[in-house]
Parts: C-alpha cells; sequence; structure tokens
C-alpha cells in the first residue's frame, strides 16, 4: 500500500481556481468515499478549506498511477489544471500533511484553524467509511507531530488567522475599531476566529446572521453580538462599518445592488468588507463603489507576506521537528508509509 497527496493552495492557485474545486464542509465525507470506488484507490480524504483543496490517498504500489489518474477525473482535472496542482508520495506526502496541519503551508503562517480543519475532514472520512489502516495511522500522527511543533516552537505567536490580518486593515481605515458596528454573514469556524477577534479589540457593536437563524443566536450569545434573520441582513446594512463574509454559499450573497440600495441612507460613509468565503460571497462588482474597501482572499495576502519574514527563522525549527518525526514515523513502519 502507498500514499498520495494532490492538491491546490494559495500559493499555486489563484482564487478562481481555488472556488472551481472547492468542496462544501458538509460534502467531504461523501467525496472522500466516493473516491474510495475508483480504480486503485483503497482509502481517501478529502481537505477543503479557504485556502486549499487536497486528497490523501492510499493504494495498492502497482495501483499507484491508476488511482492519481482516476483521482484527477473525478475531481473534474483539466490539462491547463495541471501548473496549479502539486503531487507528493509516501514520505514526501507524510511530512506535506504534517507542514499542513502544523500551519507552515498556510496563507497566515502558523495560523491554529487548520489543525481543527483538517481533524474535522479525518473525522468526517472516517465516518464515511473511507479510511483504514493507513490513512488512519498517517492522520493520528500528523495530529501528534502538529501539536509538538506548536508546543515546541513559536510559531503561532502574533497573527494567527486571516480574519486578525483583516482587522488589522479595518483599523488602518477606522483607526479605531471601538467605534465601529460590525456584521458578520455566517456563523462556522472562519466566522467565529473573526468575530471573537473583533470582540477583543473592543468593537462597539457585532451582528450575526446565518441561514440556520439557531447557529446565528448562538454565535451572537457566545460574543455579546445580536442575531439578524438572514432574510433581514440588508436592514441593518445601512447602520455597520465593517462586513466580514464566510458562508458556504455556491453564489455571491452580497451583491452591489444591496450596497447601491443603502449608499444614500449610510451618507456615503466608508464600508470595509472582508471576504473569506470560498466560492466568494461578495460580487466583485461591490469594490468598484467608492466608499467601499473590499478585500477577499487574493488581496490579504499582500499584508501576510508582510509578516511571513518575521517568522521565517521559527519555520526552519518545525521543518527540523517534522523531518525528525516523520523519519520515526517511516522507520516505524518500515518505510511503508
Amino acid at each position: 500500500m502507498n500514499l498520495f497527496c494532490l492538491g491546490l493552495n494559495h500559493e499555486t492557485a489563484p482564487l478562481e481556481v481555488r472556488e472551481k474545486f472547492s468542496i462544501p464542509m458538509e460534502h467531504l465525507g461523501q467525496r472522500s468515499y466516493q473516491l474510495t470506488t475508483l480504480d486503485g484507490v483503497r482509502e481517501a480524504v478529502v481537505i477543503s478549506t479557504c485556502n486549499r483543496m487536497e486528497v490523501y490517498v492510499a493504494a495498492e504500489d502497482d495501483k499507484l498511477s491508476d488511482a492519481e489518474s482516476s483521482v484527477k477525473k473525478n475531481l473534474g482535472f483539466e490539462v491547463n489544471d495541471t501548473a496549479h496542482f502539486y503531487n507528493c508520495r509516501s514520505v514526501e506526502a507524510m511530512k506535506h500533511l504534517c507542514r499542513v496541519v502544523s500551519g507552515l503551508d498556510s496563507m497566515v503562517l502558523g495560523e491554529t484553524e487548520i489543525f481543527g480543519q483538517v481533524k474535522k475532514a479525518y473525522q468526517y472520512a472516517l465516518e464515511a467509511t473511507a479510511t483504514g489502516g493507513v490513512l488512519n495511522k498517517v492522520f493520528q500522527k500528523s495530529f501528534g507531530v502538529g501539536k509538538k511543533v506548536r508546543t515546541e516552537t513559536t510559531i503561532q505567536n502574533g497573527q494567527t488567522s486571516v480574519g486578525s490580518v483583516a482587522l488589522d486593515l479595518a483599523e488602518k481605515i477606522f483607526s479605531d475599531l471601538k467605534d465601529s458596528t460590525v456584521m458578520v454573514i455566517g456563523a462556522g469556524e472562519m466566522s467565529r476566529i473573526t468575530v471573537q477577534s473583533m470582540v477583543l479589540r473592543g468593537v462597539k457593536k457585532v451582528y450575526v446572521t446565518n441561514r440556520s437563524h439557531d447557529k446565528a443566536v448562538a454565535l451572537a450569545n457566545e460574543v455579546g453580538g445580536e442575531a439578524v434573520r438572514f432574510n433581514d441582513w440588508s436592514k441593518v446594512l445601512a447602520t455597520v462599518d465593517v462586513v466580514i463574509s464566510s458562508t458556504g454559499s455556491t453564489e455571491p450573497v452580497v451583491r452591489a445592488s444591496d450596497i447601491e440600495a443603502v449608499r444614500k441612507k449610510r451618507k456615503y460613509r466608508p464600508l470595509f468588507m472582508i471576504d473569506i468565503a470560498v466560492p466568494r460571497d461578495i460580487e466583485h462588482g461591490v469594490g468598484e463603489i467608492e466608499e467601499v474597501y473590499l478585500y477577499d482572499l487574493d488581496t490579504l495576502q499582500k499584508q501576510v507576506d508582510e509578516g511571513h519574514a518575521r517568522r521565517k527563522a521559527q519555520v526552519r525549527e518545525c521543518e527540523k521537528i517534522i523531518d525528525a518525526e516523520v523519519l520515526k514515523i517511516a522507520n516505524q513502519q518500515n518505510n511503508h508509509v
């Protein structure tokens, strides 16, 4: 049995390509199981976040190439997508997974959400019976390595999420967020982390809206905010200064017409909008409105790059830990990772 990883991320593919291959969180288990029905594939785990889509597959050694071809076809892989994907096998695939779990392969170096996102994707695959002896060991070992990296280094110190980077940008526009009103569209993990960062920075008011109103209420209660029904979020748009959107919608949630409808009522005040969803929640035309500052994941990348240099020394320490731990795991499994 052998292991390979096929994937793309924020460094190899622009947002429009990542959108094409994005898979909703609730479908990850089903997609993982679906891959196990393909020629040569024995086990599979699919990971899909705002910045990456990766497939980890265990296959018989003599069927490895067949398995890779089957997976690519299933994903809708085309010739012009080749440049955006990376592919690694065996020990290198294990190392890559450890880097991902440790936050070394993230847009925000050392970010912490990815650990939980990978665990959740693995859990979905496990529950869908898409994993077995190989991938169960690989993923469980990688979680141990990720914890070791975070415990023995300072890689996660400072900004550790896209949300915190986005809020830094908001503060450059509004100087002080304490007088700002914020609306969060979506009540998932990214929204929760981002709104918690807002509260720590002392924002005046937080609105939370979500298709499932119960989830909006739960998150609003957690942060001392107010839940708004999804059909009514446009009614509070005139009062907010910052909008952060992170839903699982396949179509834009916020359109230019929504903003145009409240511009006069807002007295053309600046509106800072952060789209951290894949596919994107906020229509591109929104950013062309004069007083609107729109950032998506690709534009946030520029801000993130500034902080990377400060963490490069820590990355080297993290890599040493990962190399040593993966070598240990490979030896334990007699090089059959």
